[in-house]
């Protein structure tokens, strides 16, 4: 057994499907750069990443419709890098549906099983059964042109489903529903694989749907995946500058180190008037360290650059001045935007930095009255509220 052979074997008690330093390069750019990856069986699994980092030509690989220059690709312990396509044990549900225009529902849910030579009978039984699932039934008869856009994403889910794939691939599978269908397809989504148990891989540039999809999410940046975990996680603790700065609204504050705590740090930043109070993580590998521990803070000494980053929901606005000693800003209010449930709001502060901050819009009472373009504002946050890295 080789050493990549007991690597694999090692990751394998947990992964149903397992990428192993996979890699292609078009030229001499790296599309996919030594991607090792373990997708866990039953997950609904996101891909997140910009144009051009190499997700869709990542989904591709699995597909099959590439091949990769190196690396392996296990899907429920079978290696499958060298199969073609058509004899993988997955399907893959395309951006633009690809329905048949001619046939009817049924029909096109009904192709991938009549090549297969299915006996009518059967292919009769799993295309009802798959229809109910995704309540297309009382359709079944209608030409993909009498449908809307989510009726057509559900016919083309169900003909990706009805051959019962081990896997199943979406590429950008709601870009073409417009913002409220596209959310209530999320949840239909959801409530399909969660029925069916069938593991998703779902590639994707909105941050939103994969927050909303997720078990899992990879970003993706240049041709690697640099960071994988839980919404949440992804979120609420990025490893490095890149996801903070990717994923939703950040605002991003660079400082150096002036004092170090057991679990607190205070930060000079020159665009504020007081102090930066951050948490600290500890070392890498003992307990209680975090995603920051991973990007190299634990290790930083006084007179370090790191980076802060604070979620807008996390600000504070008031016109009083904070009492505390540390993280608080001075500015003015230059843009206000009304969205109904909450007002965002961009305080410039005096070197000329805009930071971002949410406030959920409570009533005519709310403090967010007085909170209105030109008015001078203190922001303020807690320590416990800021992520830190060293990227």
């Amino acid at each position: 057994m080789t050493d990549s052979d007991r690597h694999i074997a090692a990751r394998a008690a947990d992964a149903y499907l397992q990428l192993h330093e996979l890699g292609k390069r078009y030229g001499e750019v790296p599309a996919v750069d030594a991607v090792s990856l373990d997708i866990r069986r039953g997950e609904i699994f996101c891909l997140l990443g910009a144009s051009g980092s190499g997700k869709t030509t990542l989904l591709r690989l699995l597909a099959g419709f590439e091949t990769p220059d190196t690396g392996r690709v296990l899907l429920d312990d079978e290696d499958i890098t060298a199969v073609p396509p058509y004899r993988r044990p997955l399907n893959m549900m395309f951006q633009s549906y690809a329905l048949f225009p001619h046939l009817s529902v049924e029909r096109n849910v009904a192709f991938g099983l009549e090549q297969e030579q299915l006996t009518r009978g059967e292919i009769m039984r799993r295309v009802g059964e798959i229809l109910e699932v995704v309540r297309m039934g009382a359709l079944a008869r209608r030409k993909p042109h009498q449908l809307s856009g989510g009726q057509r994403q559900r016919v083309a889910l169900a003909r990706a489903l009805v051959k019962r794939p081990k896997l199943l691939l979406l590429d950008e599978p709601l870009a073409a529903l417009d913002r409220k269908l596209r959310e209530h397809t999320q949840f239909e989504l959801l409530n399909i694989q969660q029925e069916l148990g069938v593991t998703f891989v779902v590639v994707t540039h909105d941050q939103e749907e994969a927050m909303t999809l997720a078990t899992r999410i990879g970003v993706m940046d240049h041709g690697r995946i640099v960071q994988v975990g839980t919404p949440r996680e992804i979120y609420q603790q990025p490893l490095t500058r890149f996801v903070a700065g990717f994923i939703g609204s950040v605002n991003l504050l660079e400082g150096r180190v002036l004092e170090r705590q057991a679990d607190r740090a205070q930060l000079h930043c020159d665009e504020l008037p007081v102090p930066l109070l951050v948490p600290w993580p500890a070392g890498a590998g003992a307990p209680g360290a975090t995603g920051a521990a991973a990007a190299g803070v634990s290790a930083a000494g006084v007179g370090a650059a790191l980076w802060v980053a604070l979620r807008p929901e996390q600000l504070r606005l008031s016109r009083a001045r904070p009492e505390q000693p540390y993280n608080w800003a001075q500015g003015v209010i230059r843009e206000v935007a009304y969205r109904g449930d909450l007002s965002v709001y961009l305080v410039r502060l005096p070197g000329g930095r805009e930071l971002r901050a949410t406030l959920a819009n409570s009533g005519a009472g709310s403090a967010a009255v007085e909170l209105t373009r030109d008015v001078p504002v203190y922001l303020c946050w807690e320590a416990d509220s800021a992520v830190v890295g060293s990227d």
